[in-house]
C-alpha cells in the first residue's frame, strides 16, 4: 500500500540533495548508482538515460531503494523502498534541464558526449523512514 511521502522529504527533494538509488540486478544482487532527485510533489522522479544499468534493472523488476540525504546535514536522511510505477521518455529531456538547474545552475551539459534519450522513472513509496535530527 503506498505511503505518502512527508514534508520534510518533500523538501529536500526540492533541493540539490544527495540521492541514491538501488535497483535488483538480472542475478538478484543490488545494483547502487548515486543520482539527481526530484518529485512530482507525490512521488520520488529518476531522470536517466533510457539504456542505463537501473532502467533496464527497473523494467524486468520495479522494486528499488532510494536514499535522499541532507545536503546540509549528512546525518539527515530519509530512507525509501517502493516501486517504479511508471516510466516515459516523454519530457525526459526538459526535465534534466530543470533538475540541473537545479544541481548546477545551469541546462544539463550532457556528461558522456553522446547522444542519449532521457527517461523519467515515477516511484511510488511503500515505505519511508526518516534518519537524523533536523
Amino acid at each position: 500500500m503506498p505511503v505518502p511521502l512527508p514534508d520534510e522529504l518533500l523538501d529536500l527533494l526540492g533541493r540539490p540533495s544527495l540521492c541514491f538509488i538501488a535497483t535488483i540486478m538480472p542475478d538478484g544482487s543490488p545494483q547502487l548508482t548515486q543520482t539527481w532527485v526530484s518529485t512530482d510533489g507525490e512521488h520520488i522522479l529518476i531522470n536517466t538515460p533510457d539504456r542505463s544499468q537501473k532502467a533496464r534493472n527497473v523494467a524486468r523488476d520495479p522494486h528499488v531503494a532510494v536514499n535522499v540525504v541532507d545536503p546540509d546535514n549528512t546525518r539527515r536522511y530519509f530512507a525509501v523502498r517502493g516501486r517504479v510505477i511508471a516510466t516515459t521518455t516523454e519530457g525526459g529531456a526538459q526535465s534534466i534541464d530543470e533538475i540541473s538547474g537545479k544541481y548546477l545552475g545551469r541546462p544539463y551539459p550532457n556528461f558522456s558526449g553522446r547522444p542519449e534519450t532521457r527517461m523519467i522513472m515515477t516511484i511510488e513509496a511503500d515505505s519511508v523512514r526518516g534518519m537524523g535530527a533536523r
